[in-house]
């Protein structure tokens, strides 16, 4: 099959490079933007009515351009409408109004919950507002959405991520609208209940009775939460050990609701099917009422990406099916990546996202090439045999990303996912059938019981494997041109018997050139001494690199929070987990290291170069990098500093 054959493969990238441009500082006025778009669709129609140049240079350039600026536009579009879906007021409000839009989230020491503005108290009175809070409060009882409550004081901003490679957590709430958040305690008051029986949170209500029913019949806490996670996706409230033992037997994507869940699903759905002979009229309503089942399960669920993707993928297999056509599966992915850009042009930054699709492309290219290793001799073997192809393709095409996003690679995803896959499927079918029939007293009850005590297995299964020794590698790093190196060889592994094999082999030294002068130009402009400084509110930590050898010294900077402010950027630059403390002596107001012969204020927090003076002296963060003037001393505001000696 050559690559034309897949239009929808063909114009996903130009629609991603659209979203990502936006990332590049031009202000282009939007009526300039329009006008440009609206002309090359004008010539692109010109070139096609007339049938002029229709495999042409020219119109195949501007059908692309077209795809591209849709991509751009639609980021652009969605960036003005984020801007404007906030109140930069907000923070200095008295008070203010807001409506309750989830129910709790229960939280060690609080409940969380999330609240859409609707007016603010200020000096001048009330006046409407809008934006998104996410508040923690004390009350005994619980918030329910639709109510409308006055909260006393105002939200803080949510800052911006410190220091370098410091998860970014204000971006990841903000591309959910959620600038602000605050600790509400019991500093709030009802002030309306009218709309919590609504439509537009008769879903929301409708989960939360779904997961009363899975808490009052299934006896086991452990299993609750596990139920919760498969049936609705609600893994909010997973304890940290729990999510600890899943994470590390790589089996986490059992407990997000993703495409597996939707397959098994629709695999229920379509069994009444086999062995029975339909007129074909009535085997289209069936399959209508499957797409339907389908989409009504990715809604009550959250409508997570991996969801969309799935659903989308399996609503058009469906309608295939009603047609008597076969279409390409990586037409299929292409064109639902394609619609869930276009609604949603930010999805493209999301884990999940990214992690489903990797893992989907993985299972269409890699899989079959496995599955040939070995033919088996019998049906138990030979399912179990696909069942391990699938797990090795989809850990092929996604540890590159596990490894760059969590630094974590688990060596017994293969062992645990064959036990826990095929119990999942048994779970979720004997959970479907509890939630349907709860309300019959014995049957709701024992069927609750068999859901408890097939996750209580599934549970045991997972945190036996997590003892095993070596289960899990931690600390890893792969760079960006890494990650193209391992991906282009698994395109070329899947390509190599049927495609162009001097091509591929271009690619291949192309890929090696890339990974091998980014890794050349890193070690390059790696110098042998600096030393790192993360300054925060309540302490100082050092960083020292001495060649190879590393250190570290801390004044007072907490060690709760070096696990996730500090520790990346250690991981980042391969930096040992444990270093070495290095020696410092205090004199009067002043401590003095012998390394560079330096000394160090800790109430100013100023550092006075006495010995050899830095060549250069950054200030670091995750977005950017600015240099400092060079002076005899710095002053550490609340940011990091790389200082090169």
């Amino acid at each position: 099959m050559r690559f034309s054959d897949y239009p929808f493969l063909r114009y996903l990238p130009f629609l991603i490079v659209g979203v990502l441009f936006t990332r590049v500082e031009l202000s282009i006025p939007i009526p300039v933007l329009i006008g440009t778009v609206i002309v090359s669709w004008g010539l692109y129609l010109v070139l096609i009515v007339q049938k002029v140049g229709q495999n042409s240079l020219s119109s195949a350039f501007l059908g692309y351009f077209l795809i591209f600026s849709l991509g751009y536009s639609l980021t652009l579009l969605q960036k003005e409408r984020a801007a404007a879906s906030k109140d930069e007021n907000l923070g200095d409000s008295i008070s203010y109004l807001a409506r309750v839009t989830k129910h709790d989230v229960e939280k060690p020491n609080s409940f969380e919950n999330q609240l859409e503005v609707i007016a603010t108290l200020e000096s001048m009175g009330w006046k409407k507002s809008h934006g998104k809070v996410l508040v923690y409060h004390k009350s005994k009882t619980p918030l329910i959405p639709g109510q409308v409550i006055l909260v006393a004081n105002s939200p803080d901003r949510i800052s911006s991520p410190t220091f370098p490679n410091e998860f970014d957590y204000s971006g990841f709430l903000e591309r959910k609208g959620i600038h602000y958040r605050q600790f509400i305690g019991e500093k709030f008051e009802v002030f309306d209940s009218s709309e919590v029986n609504s439509f537009t949170y008769r879903l929301a209500n409708f989960r939360e009775k779904l997961l009363g029913i899975i808490e009052a019949k299934v006896p086991n806490r452990a299993s609750q939460q596990i139920a919760a996670a498969l049936l609705l996706g609600q893994k909010e409230n997973l304890d940290k050990d729990i999510k600890n033992a899943y994470a590390e037997t790589g089996t986490m994507h059992i407990l997000a609701v993703s495409g597996l869940h939707v397959g098994i699903i629709y695999a229920i759905l379509l069994f009444p099917l086999k062995g029975i002979r339909i007129k074909s009229s009535q085997k289209r309503i069936y399959l209508t009422t499957v797409i339907l089942l389908i989409w009504v399960y990715a809604i009550l669920t959250g409508f997570s990406p991996s969801v969309i993707r799935a659903a989308t993928m399996f609503s058009l297999f469906t309608v295939g099916q009603m047609r008597k056509r076969c279409p390409s599966s990586f037409n299929i992915l292409a064109f639902s990546a394609m619609v869930m850009i276009t609604l949603d042009p930010t999805v493209i930054y999301e884990v999940g996202f990214q992690l489903s699709y990797a893992a989907v492309a993985g299972i269409l290219l890699i899989q079959p090439l496995i599955v040939r290793f070995w033919l088996p001799p019998n049906r138990v073997l030979e399912y179990l045999w696909q069942l391990t192809a699938v797990s090795i393709a989809a850990q092929l095409t996604t540890f590159p990303l596990s490894v760059y996003y969590f630094h974590i690679f688990p060596t017994y995803f293969l062992i645990a996912n064959l036990f826990i896959i095929p119990l999942s499927f048994v779970v979720m079918s004997v959970g479907i059938s509890f939630l349907a029939l709860s309300w019959i007293p014995l049957l709701g009850a024992g069927l609750g019981g068999m859901v408890s005590g097939l996750i209580w297995v599934q549970n045991w299964i997972t945190h036996t494997i997590q003892l095993f020794p070596g289960g899990n590698m931690e600390r890893l790093t792969i760079t960006f041109s890494g990650m193209l190196l391992v991906w282009g060889m698994l395109i070329i592994w899947a390509n190599w018997e049927f495609g162009n094999r001097k091509k591929l082999v271009y690619l291949m030294i192309c890929l090696f050139l890339v990974w091998t002068g980014d890794r050349f130009f890193r070690e390059l402009n790696r110098p042998e001494q600096e030393l790192l400084i993360f300054s925060g509110e309540k302490g100082i930590l050092l960083d020292f690199k001495l060649g190879n050898r590393y250190f570290s010294w801390n004044e007072s900077f907490p060690a709760e929070q070096i696990s996730f402010s500090v520790d990346p950027n250690r991981i980042a630059e391969h930096r040992p987990h444990l270093i070495d403390p290095i020696l410092a002596f205090a004199d009067d107001s002043l401590t003095h290291f012998s390394v560079w012969n330096f000394d160090f204020n800790p109430r100013s927090k100023t550092f006075y170069w006495k010995g050899q003076h830095p060549k250069q002296i950054e200030e670091i963060s995750s977005l950017k990098v600015r240099q400092l003037t060079q002076s005899d001393s710095l002053k550490a505001s609340i940011a990091a500093f790389r200082v090169v000696f």
